[in-house]
């Protein structure tokens, strides 16, 4: 258990749902716009990459994918094999572009060779019971633990607008910032929660951003009035 861990949270980059809201997109992957903000972010991030100690990220395509570009030099040098694919990351809501696909999928993509996917049983595409959007909160909750259980000092997850909101929440309730494609922030545990079942975060600073498309999320989108199913 290492409390005093630096979590460097990470949005995805622009994925295809990002652009016209069209949330019917399965496991909607990035635009070619997306990998350019991923691959972006790896230089601006150049000072982080040799203190990285763990990768995870949630295992829908368009993190895969920004895990493997935007923080390439820690991936490469860790091992792609040994990030972990952590299904509790995924997003929230249970639109198809929100909903992972089976591992036995991912492992025929290429692009997805060498990932480690043992953690995705089939129910993790369910969107029900733990995995549905109404218990986000519980699932956030079950991320910031096991985060706060590794070992590991400097780690790196990378997930999903609305699960961040909930995985940075506190005692008054989940966070309202509207993380950007490609943004990276750096947290560490709340020394009043890290003991506790909570184990809030707070942040220390901004990490990097590529931005390049305004910051979304489909339950952000969805109050806005913007939403194409």
């Amino acid at each position: 258990m290492a409390p005093n861990s630096r979590i460097f949270l990470t949005r995805h980059a622009q994925a295809e749902h990002n652009v016209d809201l069209d949330y019917s997109i399965p496991d909607a992957p990035l635009t070619p716009l997306g990998k350019k903000q991923a691959a972006s972010l790896a230089p601006q991030l150049e000072k982080i990459h040799s203190k990285i100690d763990l990768v995870v990220s949630s295992p829908l395509k368009r993190t895969l994918q920004t895990t493997k570009l935007g923080w390439a030099p820690a991936v490469e040098r860790l091992g792609i094999q040994n990030v972990i694919c952590l299904p509790e990351a995924q997003e929230c809501n249970a639109f198809p572009c929100d909903t992972g696909s089976s591992k036995e999928i991912l492992k025929t993509n290429t692009e997805f060779a060498g990932f480690d996917f043992s953690r995705l049983k089939p129910e993790w595409t369910s969107k029900k019971g733990f995995w549905a959007p109404e218990s986000k909160g519980e699932r956030a909750k079950w991320v910031r633990q096991f985060l706060r259980e590794r070992p590991e000092k400097n780690i790196v997850l990378v997930a999903h607008g609305d699960i961040l909101r909930s995985i940075t929440g506190n005692e008054g309730g989940e966070s309202t910032y509207m993380w950007k494609n490609a943004e990276v922030r750096e947290f560490v545990f709340d020394p009043k929660y890290v003991q506790t079942e909570e184990c809030f975060l707070v942040q220390e600073e901004n990490a990097a951003a590529a931005g390049g498309y305004a910051p979304s999320s489909s339950e952000a989108d969805l109050v806005f009035g913007n939403g194409k199913l």
